[in-house]
């Protein structure tokens, strides 16, 4: 596993040092016919003209070639979900999935239960709002304490950011409590982890104008909570006036990933810049990551966002992508079931330079100063966006997959990584 050096280093992922995507070992899908024309324009996120036509994942395991490992399997354990959005293992080795209109699933013993688990709260399902991401209390076998990040609806279109948990009794959620509501206005992505010190890390989307920076605003910021939802002591801004306390770092754009490392409990979140600029960033207490006064990304029309990339006074991303591959989840191999892998990062990738049905899972190789040495882009043969991903208790790697952002088409898929020997 690698080590984070103090200095941080920035690597473009239009590279030459990129290893090549995958090749598929059998023939690619069939397109689905079904798939629309744009109605919106060029920038309308379900706009059908732009990309490659939409493909059905295969009905049998797909064979893949890799560049460190000879060959993978990917299986399709299902494919009935409706934009999948977080995804948490039991100790069982069973899943919690969100799907974004507001259900939670199970899948026990590698099959979809078909009833929605009970008692998850009202969601603001308004775009790319809904229920978000779904975590486990790290003593889950004594609390059965489960917790989510959704979009909480707040009177007609508005909604904000919000922080529930209850208790799993292996069908329902009880005692559902609301344990942390964002001001109004602070909707969007939301992603959760557990940190080694029990703490819980909450990201909160801030992409519209300057609130990023504003430290009495909690949009764009990550927050750092008590199980409880109650605030640290020993949170960086506690007793300062003008910040909220809740703020663990500021200047954030989107964050869609959050790990915590296995080796030194650093946070890592992934954070998408417009149309480039997706970074790796590692959090450290009090710091500000910049948006949107530097960046690397363009705005969606074309321009930069900013002609001043970086600052002495805001923290460098460890990685940035450009063009943008929509990252989101993030996270540490650690298991032995694919030892060439073992200390590697992967990060899914819903888009690749806002090019419809280019998803892949870029897998990046660190040397022990935690310089980054090469990439791979895997599963860009599926033509799907990959919003999570993660290491089951079995050692296999988990992804989550769907078509369009917006549309309520296609497949909502949990896909299954396996080596082939």
């Amino acid at each position: 596993m690698t080590h984070v050096r103090a200095r941080r280093s920035l690597a473009i992922a239009a590279a030459p040092f990129l290893i090549a995507a995958l090749s598929a070992q059998q023939s690619p899908p069939a397109a689905d016919p079904t798939a629309r024309p744009c109605a919106g324009g060029a920038l309308d996120p379900s706009c059908s003209q732009l990309g490659t036509p939409r493909l059905a994942l295969p009905a049998d395991p797909v064979i893949l070639e890799t560049a460190e490992h000879p060959k993978i399997r990917v299986v399709a354990l299902t494919r009935e979900l409706m934009h999948p959005w977080g995804l948490a293992f039991l100790p069982d080795g069973s899943m919690l999935v969100t799907e974004r209109p507001g259900r939670l699933r199970l899948i026990r013993n590698g099959k979809l239960e078909p009833t929605p688990i009970a008692g998850v709260p009202q969601v603001s399902a308004v775009g790319l709002n809904g229920l978000m991401d779904v975590a486990v209390h790290p003593r889950f076998a004594d609390t059965r304490l489960v917790y989510l990040t959704y979009s909480k609806p707040m009177g007609g279109n508005r909604s904000t950011a919000a922080l529930a948990r209850g208790r799993f009794d292996g069908h329902s959620l009880l005692d559902v409590k609301e344990l942390f509501v964002a001001q109004p206005n602070a909707s969007g992505t939301t992603r959760i982890a557990f940190g080694r010190d029990g703490m819980l890390f909450m990201t909160i989307q801030g992409a519209s104008g300057n609130r990023a920076q504003d430290p009495n605003d909690i949009a764009g910021k990550i927050l750092r909570l008590r199980d409880d939802g109650s605030v640290p002591p020993d949170n960086p801004f506690v007793d300062r006036p003008g910040y909220r306390p809740e703020i663990f770092t500021l200047g954030h754009r989107s964050n869609v990933g959050i790990a915590v490392h296995p080796e030194t409990g650093a946070i890592w979140t992934t954070e998408n810049g417009p149309n480039g600029g997706d970074e790796i960033n590692i959090l450290t207490a009090g710091r500000n990551y910049g948006w949107p006064i530097v960046s690397y990304g363009r705005t969606y029309q074309g321009p930069w966002v900013t002609e001043v990339p970086w600052r002495a006074s805001m923290e460098q991303p460890l990685i940035v992508w450009m063009p943008s591959i929509a990252a989101s989840g993030i996270a540490f191999y650690t298991g032995d079931r694919f030892p060439e892998w073992k200390g590697h990062v992967f990060v899914g990738g819903m888009r690749t330079g806002e090019i419809p049905r280019t998803g892949r899972v870029e897998r990046i190789v660190f040397n022990e100063k935690g310089d980054e040495m090469r990439r791979e882009s895997l599963l860009t043969e599926l033509k799907k966006r990959f919003r999570d991903v993660r290491q089951g208790p079995d050692g296999l790697l988990y992804v989550l997959a769907e078509d369009e952002m917006v549309e309520n088409v296609g497949e909502g898929a949990v896909l299954r990584i396996e080596p082939v020997q």
